[in-house]
């Protein structure tokens, strides 16, 4: 067992690997300033032993009483949706909040676990992408705040590691869809399935060629375990290499939900990645990890806990 503090633990992903941390008998101290995280992602957690929640910005000073084993860090927003309506929180999250969070780890002897990002190869050249391609990034676009934070925050780990000989851990994280996303979030997966069910129209920028690789979130999180568990302290990619464009992830959603929502187009946004893909070789040598949920089956379930939540509101 375990004393870990997991840094937006509120949020979509964390909410998630909370459960999965409590679940195998670690403690977890919750962490969120509720700036895209929610209560209701972790309401069932507040009645379980071991687990503690305070509500933190962690681009602030981060400190928590007692020992500490592990600190996780997925404190980010990470939705398109959030980049243009909060580029400097997402600045600050991804280079103070990451100090600061290092830090404490480094102040409690702890193993660091940085949640990284595939948006740090940018609009990749090489194709599919492995650890060792550098990526081709616009640092002053859109996309910048989160891309730049995110290849600050893994420059930043990576110095901790070699200045002061921390335990780290880095995952770059593919596009992970599952229950407890934001219906808002502006991700392909949400929007689609949201729009689905309500009998809207699903939008589609630019003709839908670019291409995606998408995650289901359990084992996205089984990946993560897998990763903290392993002494491989270099940046590891997880997630799902079968790679789908957009337009055919939108006919499998209306086809999946038994929609007749229409298919529309609008123009391509600045800097839209055009392909992403995880090369996983390392994932499955070095971890044994691969994932294992269809994105048919991925979507039925997002889309059965959607329908819940629709009816609710």
């Amino acid at each position: 067992m375990a004393r870990i503090v997991v840094t937006g633990g509120a949020g979509f992903l964390g909410s998630h690997l909370c459960r999965a941390l409590l679940g195998r008998g670690d403690e977890v101290v919750c962490l969120d300033n509720l700036i895209t995280g929610a209560l209701s992602n972790i309401e069932d957690l507040f009645g379980r032993a071991g687990f503690t929640y305070v509500e933190h910005d962690v681009s602030t000073y981060v400190w928590v009483p007692g020992p500490v084993d592990v600190v996780m860090h997925f404190a980010s927003p990470a939705s398109p949706a959030d980049f243009e309506r909060i580029p400097i929180q997402i600045l600050k999250v991804g280079s103070l909040g990451t100090h600061n969070t290092l830090g404490l780890a480094k102040a409690k002897g702890a193993r660091y676990f940085l949640a990284s990002t595939s948006e740090v190869y940018g609009d990749p050249q090489v194709h599919p992408q492995p650890e060792s391609y550098w990526g081709h990034v616009n640092p002053i676009g859109p996309r910048g705040v989160y891309d730049e934070a995110k290849r600050f925050a893994e420059a930043m780990t990576m110095a901790y590691h070699r200045a002061h000989d921390l335990d780290v851990r880095v995952v770059r994280i593919f596009n992970t869809y599952g229950p407890q996303m934001r219906p808002d979030d502006g991700r392909a997966m949400s929007n689609f399935v949201v729009a689905a069910l309500r009998g809207e129209p699903l939008t589609i920028f630019g003709d839908g060629s670019q291409t995606r690789s998408f995650t289901y979130v359990d084992d996205e999180v089984r990946g993560f375990l897998a990763l903290l568990d392993s002494e491989v302290a270099t940046p590891t990619n997880i997630g799902s290499d079968a790679e789908h464009s957009i337009a055919d992830l939108a006919r499998m959603v209306v086809e999946v939900t038994g929609s007749t929502s229409p298919i529309v187009h609008h123009p391509l946004p600045i800097d839209d990645p055009t392909q992403r893909r995880p090369d996983l070789t390392k994932a499955r040598t070095e971890l044994g990890w691969e994932p294992t949920v269809d994105v048919r089956d991925g979507i039925a379930r997002t889309a059965e806990w959607f329908r819940k939540e629709l009816d609710r509101s």
